[in-house]
């Protein structure tokens, strides 16, 4: 059953939040000030503190950014009387989810938890401590009720597409279709008959009907993912369906209704693009209805130590390795480095690290990033690249005991380039 624990140096407040809460269905822990619930924070998991903003000893901003030191991201609502709203909004900004203005129903308290319990299933996905990442969230969960366009900038690798799904995850229509188009990764030959469809005999191959991502994702959503690469003519056909809110299959002889929402991501300047005619105005204003911007890695530094964490658990687990942390200077480092790659780049960072690691800890002799990093150390491998691609491969399956599918699923690569890389060394390692 969850836990919420309750903050309030008024008695019969918490007295009443705690059997409110416990009508509700979830057990209660309780707390008078701030530095009381901190100590009962490192002995209890929760799952939603609520807390007053003026109490003794420690005020309800300092708690939470204790809170968020300690916990990481875990839900806080914040209660407050009047006159203290500027400080309810203050928390917002340091990562609290919400807040409740002094008197409010027994309705208004169990629709507010139950939203935040809710979002925090999804948030899961989204590791952060970082103030601008728990805005962009609330931003998001606010308009997921909606059906409106949500255009989501950001560079390669900051997780545009966990903000998708996000959006999608807290809609009403989650139990629909998600459907993904990577716009990026398919010709322009083939993208209209793969997100609009075609009749049997549209062309030279069609042998039988196939339906779009359109028609696919209709009654759900559907996720044009780096639209910036969609070519202009295609532009144009899909500014048609969003505004007829219908598709036309290649070799159809009529339009096709479809209930879609739309959420699209880009890493480039869309504006900038359109001015410059290498995207349609048009169907830009169209898109950019509720524009989401994902900061880059680089400019939420709180995100870099907990992101590092839960990747080196997760490779932890893969690899069956006992790796409890890092090394105070590992984090330094890892906190000093550019990040161009994003997130991405931290993950295939940590994942090597993990590969590498010798003690229980990462230490910065375990890091192995890019040449060109001027703060990164050297690593001197015999033979180059190669050698290194060799050393990584037998040093995987090394640690899964020779297992192949193992070995490329944590090295991100298929079983078949495993035995193939394995025949080129001149290794034969039995299935």
């Amino acid at each position: 059953m969850k836990q919420i624990l309750v903050v309030d140096d008024d008695p019969q407040m918490r007295a009443a939040l705690k059997e409110a809460i416990n009508r509700l269905g979830y057990d209660t822990i309780v707390a008078e000030n701030g530095l009381d619930a901190l100590s009962k924070l490192t002995k209890t998991p929760v799952s939603l503190v609520i807390t007053d903003m003026k109490m003794p000893k420690m005020d309800g901003l300092s708690f939470l950014k204790e809170v968020r030191k300690t916990v990481g991201n875990l839900p806080v609502l914040v209660i407050t009387g009047y006159g203290t709203i500027e400080n309810a909004v203050e928390t917002m900004r340091e990562g609290a989810f919400d807040y409740l203005m002094k008197p409010f129903s027994f309705d208004k308290l169990t629709q507010t938890i139950n939203a935040i319990i809710d979002r925090s299933k999804v948030d899961r996905e989204i590791i952060t401590a970082d103030p601008k990442i728990n805005k962009l969230l609330r931003l998001a969960a606010n308009i997921a009720a909606s059906d409106t366009t949500v255009l989501i900038y950001g560079e390669s690798g900051t997780g545009k597409e966990l903000f998708a799904r996000y959006v999608y995850q807290l809609s009403h229509k989650r139990d629909n279709p998600f459907v993904a188009v990577n716009c990026a990764a398919i010709p322009d030959n083939l993208m209209e008959s793969e997100l609009f469809g075609f009749e049997k005999g549209a062309f030279t191959g069609a042998s039988e009907k196939k339906l779009g991502k359109f028609e696919l994702a209709n009654g759900g959503t559907i996720l044009l993912d780096e639209i910036g690469e969609m070519s202009l003519p295609l532009q144009a056909k899909l500014l048609r369906v969003l505004q007829e809110k219908e598709v036309d299959r290649v070799g159809g002889k009529q339009p096709i209704p479809i209930d879609v929402r739309v959420i699209a991501t880009t890493n480039k300047d869309l504006y900038v693009e359109s001015r410059e005619g290498r995207f349609r105005e048009d169907l830009y204003y169209r898109l950019n209805v509720f524009p989401l911007q994902i900061p880059s890695l680089k400019e939420r530094p709180n995100d870099i130590k907990v992101l590092s964490e839960h990747f080196l658990k997760k490779f932890s687990n893969l690899l069956g390795k006992q790796l409890n942390g890092f090394t105070d200077e590992a984090i330094e480092f890892l906190e000093r480095q550019p990040w161009r790659g994003n997130i991405r780049e931290l993950e295939n960072t940590i994942h090597r690290a993990s590969l590498l690691a010798g003690g229980t800890e990462v230490d910065t002799d375990d890091f192995m990033l890019d040449e060109a990093r001027p703060q990164a150390p050297a690593v001197t491998v015999q033979g180059g690249i190669k050698d290194m691609e060799k050393e990584m491969i037998f040093k995987t399956l090394e640690e899964v005991n020779g297992n192949k599918s193992k070995a490329a699923k944590i090295l991100g690569v298929s079983v078949r380039t495993i035995r193939n890389k394995l025949n080129e060394y001149g290794k034969n390692i039995p299935d």
